[in-house]
């Protein structure tokens, strides 16, 4: 267990250019702080290093220029500050998030809680290759979840109300990927077209466009750097309860199955990706993908 090894071996603790020191990341799910701890974190750099907090793309914090003779006594700053020790070598590392509906207007799920619910769940796992986890509350993809090992997207399928609709043209005009037309008086969707990021509903001034289908859809196998790579669809699935138990199985099955030195988008097929899609399929949606 992550715990159970000496504070200097764990991935949170980054050796520097000048090895002499050392850089401390911290575990803070989807980015999100209270004033609180944000204060506590710049008292331990002052503390124990010149000051200074490094904002990572990970929604975290690390602290620069640490002696690692000091590590100890940091680690136990941070522990006691609700900001411990984070992950950053082969391991599940900071879960990051977008803001969800807690601030976002276009998002479809609550994106903070769930964040949390699965770095309680996974977060610092010791695997064979890095498992980065990310979740947006949209299509807009604000935190590139398919570019991530595992991604999670908020998605809407729009239902216009049948007979009621007067062809304004309101959800043709807000559609961004031009899924909507106006055909005879009433609006009509392109299936093809629509990435379910349900702005149509919400601009409906008549409130005829309805929620068909609230959904997770999971990516996974996604890559960043200098050769990134899209995530393959995973499966989608209704209930916060059920994203949690597939990260779960997925962070699993990449622990049992893939081969370290190698990202995970490039050995998919070789630990059988399909078979491990079908599962999940039969599992969860009863063998259909909606």
């Amino acid at each position: 267990m992550m715990r159970d090894r000496a504070i200097y071996k764990r991935g949170g603790v980054i050796t520097e250019r000048n090895p002499d020191f050392c850089a401390v990341r911290l575990r803070i799910p989807a980015g999100v702080l209270t004033a609180e701890k944000m204060a506590g974190i710049g008292e331990i750099a002052k503390k124990y290093a010149d000051g200074e907090v490094h904002l990572t793309t990970r929604q975290t914090m690390e602290i620069p220029h640490v002696d690692p003779a000091r590590l100890e006594e940091v680690g136990r700053d941070l522990e006691k500050n609700g900001t411990p020790l984070g992950s950053e070598y082969d391991e599940v590392v900071n879960v990051i998030a977008c803001p969800g509906t807690a601030g976002c207007k276009y998002s479809n799920i609550e994106t903070y809680s769930l964040a949390r619910r699965i770095d309680e769940k996974v977060f610092g796992r010791e695997m064979p290759i890095r498992m980065r986890i990310s979740l947006s509350g949209c299509p807009n993809a604000c935190t590139s979840p398919v570019l991530n090992e595992i991604g999670i997207v908020g998605r809407i399928r729009p239902l216009r109300t049948e007979g009621m609709c007067t062809g304004c043209g309101t959800c043709a005009e807000y559609c961004k990927e031009a899924a909507i037309v106006i055909k005879n008086g009433i609006s009509e969707l392109i299936p093809e077209k629509c990435v379910q990021c349900g702005i149509c509903i919400q601009s409906c001034p008549f409130d005829l466009l309805k929620s068909e289908y609230r959904h997770y859809l999971i990516t996974i196998g996604g890559r960043r750097g200098r050769h990134p790579n899209p995530g393959r669809e995973l499966i989608t699935v209704e209930s916060e309860d059920d994203v949690v138990a597939v990260v779960e199985r997925a962070v699993t099955w990449v622990y049992r199955k893939a081969w370290s030195g190698r990202h995970l988008a490039d050995q998919l097929d070789e630990i059988d990706f399909e078979s491990f899609r079908k599962g999940l399929q039969d599992e969860f949606n009863g063998g259909t993908s909606r």
